[in-house]
């Protein structure tokens, strides 16, 4: 693998607050070298040691997407949703921001079989089948093409397992974290 420069920005990352860490009562005595100083009752983070593993994601990040690797961003926060939907739609890759449901990946012919109601629905909402239908019949479909929409849409053209999972929060999406590792899929970027 072969290291490129990215333009990581120190001053800029101070900005964005990324040096605030968790409250000091609530950190992982692992996580012992990456913080500088306690402020207030607050880590304060090692942003050069954060810019450096920074780097090394990006590099990793980088390679596998030249090797045409598909990815797949999981982030469900409320305040993260519409940023991992932008990235991944930026991206063009798959993305989870809604809810993770149980199985996405350890059972992915079930996920897969919902995929292809969800693309039947669709075409039938486009070439106006469902309004040939009775109004009940219609607005059964149309609710559970809404429904489909919601929990499935970031990950309608996904054909198979990704090789990358991107999770934004491993705590938020622990299920999703589990899932990962009974699969083996290497390497997980986890944030916050």
């Amino acid at each position: 693998m072969t290291r490129r420069y990215w333009n990581i920005n120190l001053e800029e990352m101070m900005e964005a607050g990324v040096h605030f860490g968790h409250g000091a009562r609530k950190w992982n005595p692992k996580m012992a070298p990456y913080i500088s100083a306690k402020r207030k009752g607050i880590h304060i983070t090692n942003l050069t040691r954060t810019a450096r593993f920074l780097s090394e994601a990006c590099d990793l990040v980088f390679d596998a997407a030249s090797r045409g690797k598909q990815f797949l961003i999981v982030g469900t926060k409320n305040k993260e949703a519409d940023l991992v939907a932008w990235a991944a739609i930026s991206a063009r890759c798959n993305y989870v921001n809604k809810k993770w449901l149980g199985g996405m990946l350890t059972n992915w012919s079930t996920i897969e079989t919902r995929l292809h109601k969800f693309r039947d629905l669709r075409t039938e909402q486009k070439t106006g089948g469902l309004n040939r239908l009775p109004k009940r019949d219609a607005t059964m479909l149309k609710r559970q093409l809404s429904h489909l929409q919601t929990y499935l849409g970031g990950i309608q053209y996904m054909t198979g397992l990704p090789d990358i999972v991107i999770i934004v929060d491993q705590h938020e999406e622990y299920t999703a974290l589990q899932e990962c590792i009974t699969l083996g899929f290497p390497p997980f970027f986890s944030f916050l």
